[in-house]
């Protein structure tokens, strides 16, 4: 057993170091193209962020375990608001964009009760998927729509341009690589230690599992905060979740339509719903995140694993 512990923690680890490096490798490309912070966060540094979930979820799903699957997204959108930005907030005080409060928030708050709509049936199938992959896209549009920063040049520096890009490429794909190893370790080892111990495989694939595949979206925002990125540090979050949602259930229900444990349409699915409204509410009448919320998010997150594992 200690040794599937360790194997599964390198598996972790794979995911950070991996996630670190297309987080860099991504970041660093849309920038290059003064694409607004805001915007990176919401989009591609969300996208590297939760490849992580991706790759696991679809690992989990190909492999018949569907509860590690959509315990892992659920698991990793509660983490992502109640213990990154929690954490986030007690390091600094977190500005948040009036615009994320305009749009972003809302509809990820949407998208997020559209989702307990679409697993009432308790499976997420192929329409269900294209549904989701749909509202992403929409999402996108939006968003590049707004991306240029006007306050920028829109043309990268010429004699910069290929050395700073092949080098994030060269991030990317060592990035994906890393992350691909490190999900199929980070599966087989849950699934392995929670049939041993009697745990169930979505309780493992929302603590364990979502917790791993969440700390891009840990060191990224908390990293983005202290350094007065609150745009990136919040956009992070906003757009990972959505991403979570949309990209990574919406694969699953494509690629290898999954049953779902309906136990978990009365507790996880709502309490993720819940802290998203929550968020929502804060932001639109505080504009920031301080020590106070920060310290509400991470009870509710203590409080959710708490609930998760007794109930």
């Amino acid at each position: 057993m200690f040794i599937q512990v360790i194997i599964l923690l390198a598996g972790a680890v794979l995911l950070y170091i991996g996630s670190e490096a297309l987080v860099k490798g991504s970041s660093s490309t849309a920038l290059l193209f003064a694409v607004k912070p805001v915007i990176v966060g919401l989009t591609i540094v969300s996208l590297a962020t939760s490849a992580p979930e991706l790759l696991v979820s679809l690992v989990a799903s190909i492999k018949g375990s569907g509860d590690i699957s959509i315990g892992n997204i659920l698991g990793s959108n509660v983490i992502n608001i109640a213990l990154v930005l929690g954490l986030t907030a007690l390091i600094s005080k977190v500005e948040i964009n009036r615009s994320i409060t305009r749009f972003e928030l809302p509809y990820m708050v949407g998208v997020s009760g559209f989702f307990w709509f679409l697993c009432l049936d308790c499976r997420i199938g192929v329409m269900d998927g294209v549904i989701l992959l749909s509202l992403l896209g929409l999402f996108l549009l939006i968003g590049i729509k707004n991306a240029k920063d006007k306050n920028q040049s829109s043309a990268p520096k010429a004699e910069k341009s290929f050395k700073v890009l092949f080098k994030n490429a060269v991030l990317i794909i060592a990035g994906i690589v890393g992350l691909a190893w490190g999900a199929d370790l980070v599966v087989q080892k849950a699934i392995f230690i929670a049939q041993a111990i009697g745990l169930t495989q979505a309780f493992i694939g929302i603590s364990v599992v979502a917790v791993g595949t969440s700390l891009p979206e840990l060191a990224t925002s908390v990293v983005a905060a202290a350094k007065g990125e609150s745009d990136i540090s919040v956009g992070n979050i906003v757009g990972s979740n959505l991403f979570n949602i949309c990209l990574v259930m919406g694969s699953v229900g494509i690629l290898n339509p999954a049953e779902i444990n309906c136990n978990l349409l009365y507790f996880e699915i709502p309490f993720m719903i819940l802290l998203a409204v929550i968020l929502y509410i804060v932001s639109f009448l505080k504009n920031r995140l301080d020590t106070i919320t920060g310290t509400a998010f991470i009870v509710f997150f203590f409080a959710y694993i708490a609930i998760a594992y007794f109930k």
